[in-house]
C-alpha cells in the first residue's frame, strides 16, 4: 500500500472527505444514483465504522465501511468481514482491498460485500448493462469494478439481475377476489399513509417469513424497518403497495415506490429538509417509472398464483397512475420463479449483479 494512507473517519471533516469522494468520481456520471447523505451519515452517528483511502498527496481515492453482523455469520456458518459503500478509483482497488484484509476484525476469517449494511438492504456491483442508469436501492459502477474484484482474489456470490417491464394497458381485469374455489376468503389491501407504520410490521413479518429460505437473507427487526423506510411516507404511492390476506392472514405482498433517482442526482444524494419539500412539491414529475422494492409469499401458501395475482393488480395500478416502465431490485439466477414473473410482463434483465467474497 505504498504511497497510500488508509484510516478511519473520526471527524465532521473526514464524513465531508468520504461522502465527496462519490461526487468527483461521478462528476459527469448521471447513471450512479448516490446513496442519500442523510442515511450515510445516521449510519456514521450509529458507530458503523467509516474508512478513507488517501493518495500520497491525501487525496481520498477510495472508501469503505468495516462492520459485522451476528445474524449473518450464523446464515453464512462464517464469521463475516463485510465492507460496503465501497468506491474507488482505478488505480486505488489493490490498496483499497489490502486495507481492507488488513484492518478487518481480528478472526474473521471471509471478506464479503459491498454490502450497506447487509445485502438484503443494499449493496451489489453491476457486472454487465453498464450503459443503462441505476436506480434507488440498486448499484451502478463503472466496468472496472468486477474487474479490480476479480483481479484483487474476490469472487462472486448470490450471482443475480436487476429488471425492467414495460407497464402496456392491461388487456384483462384483473384476478376476482373473494371467496375461492377452497372456500377460503382472499381480501386486497393496498398501502394507506396513516397507517403505515401498521402495514410495514405486517410486511415485515411476511418478508421474514417468505426470504427466510434465501442464503443471504437475515430477519428483519422492527427497528431496522424503521431505518429503512424513513421518509417512505412522504414518497409513497398508495396504490403500489399491495398485500393480500387470507381468512383475515396475511400471506402476500408488493412493494413498489416511485422512482425518484433522477431527483437524486440531481441534489447529489442530500435530502435535506429544504430537498426534502423540493421533492413533496415535485412529485408527481417522479411518477412515470416505479422501482419494485420486495414482494414475497409466506411458504405454506406459495405456489398457489397468490403473487400472479398481485402483480395483475399493480399492473393495473401502475397503469392508472401513468407510469411506464417498473425497474425490480436484484433477482437471484437461482430464482427462476420470480424471473419467469418478469418475463411474462415483457421485462428483461438489466444489469447482471453479484456480491464478492474472498478468504482472508
Amino acid at each position: 500500500m505504498t504511497g497510500h494512507r488508509f484510516e478511519r473517519v473520526t471527524g465532521r471533516r473526514g464524513l465531508r472527505d468520504f461522502l465527496a469522494l462519490t461526487d468527483r468520481l461521478y462528476a459527469d456520471e448521471p447513471r450512479y444514483v448516490p446513496t442519500p447523505r442523510q442515511q450515510i451519515r445516521r449510519w456514521w452517528r450509529d458507530g458503523v465504522p467509516m474508512y478513507v483511502l488517501r493518495d500520497a498527496t491525501g487525496t481520498v481515492a477510495g472508501r469503505t465501511t468495516l462492520h459485522t453482523d451476528a445474524d449473518f455469520d450464523a446464515e453464512m456458518g462464517r464469521r463475516c468481514q463485510l465492507f460496503g459503500l465501497t468506491e474507488f478509483t482505478a488505480s486505488a482497488a489493490r490498496p483499497l482491498f489490502d486495507a481492507i484484509g488488513a484492518y478487518a476484525t481480528p478472526g474473521r476469517d471471509l471478506l464479503f460485500g459491498p454490502v450497506a449494511l447487509l445485502p438484503n438492504q443494499a449493496g451489489g456491483v453491476i457486472t454487465s448493462g453498464y450503459a443503462d442508469r441505476g436506480f434507488v436501492d440498486s448499484a451502478w459502477n463503472p466496468p472496472y469494478y468486477p474487474d479490480a474484484y476479480e483481479e484483487n482474489g474476490f469472487t462472486g456470490r448470490f450471482v443475480s439481475d436487476t429488471w425492467i417491464c414495460p407497464v402496456p394497458p392491461p388487456v384483462e381485469a384483473p384476478p376476482a377476489l373473494g371467496v375461492q374455489p377452497d372456500g377460503a376468503r382472499l381480501e386486497l389491501h393496498r398501502g394507506n399513509t396513516r397507517r403505515l407504520d401498521e402495514q410495514l410490521d405486517l410486511l415485515r413479518g411476511m418478508l421474514n417469513d417468505s426470504f427466510a429460505q434465501l442464503g443471504y437473507y437475515t430477519p428483519i427487526s422492527a427497528a431496522q424497518l424503521r431505518r429503512q423506510t424513513d421518509g417512505l411516507a412522504y414518497l409513497l404511492d398508495e396504490s403500489l403497495l399491495l398485500y393480500l390476506t387470507r381468512d383475515g392472514r396475511p400471506v402476500a405482498f408488493v412493494l413498489c415506490v416511485p422512482d425518484i433517482s433522477d431527483f437524486l442526482v440531481a441534489v447529489r444524494g442530500d435530502l435535506n429538509p429544504v430537498n426534502q419539500l423540493r421533492l413533496l412539491a415535485t412529485r408527481r414529475r417522479y411518477r412515470r417509472e416505479a422501482v419494485l422494492i420486495v414482494k414475497g409469499v409466506v411458504p405454506e401458501f406459495q405456489g398457489r398464483g397468490y403473487q400472479r395475482l398481485l402483480s395483475a393488480h399493480l399492473h393495473h395500478n401502475l397503469h392508472d397512475g401513468g407510469y411506464t416502465a417498473l425497474r425490480s431490485t436484484y433477482v437471484g439466477r437461482d430464482n427462476p420463479a420470480s424471473a419467469a414473473q418478469y418475463r411474462r410482463l415483457g421485462g428483461r434483465p438489466l444489469h447482471g449483479y453479484t456480491f464478492y467474497a474472498r478468504e482472508r
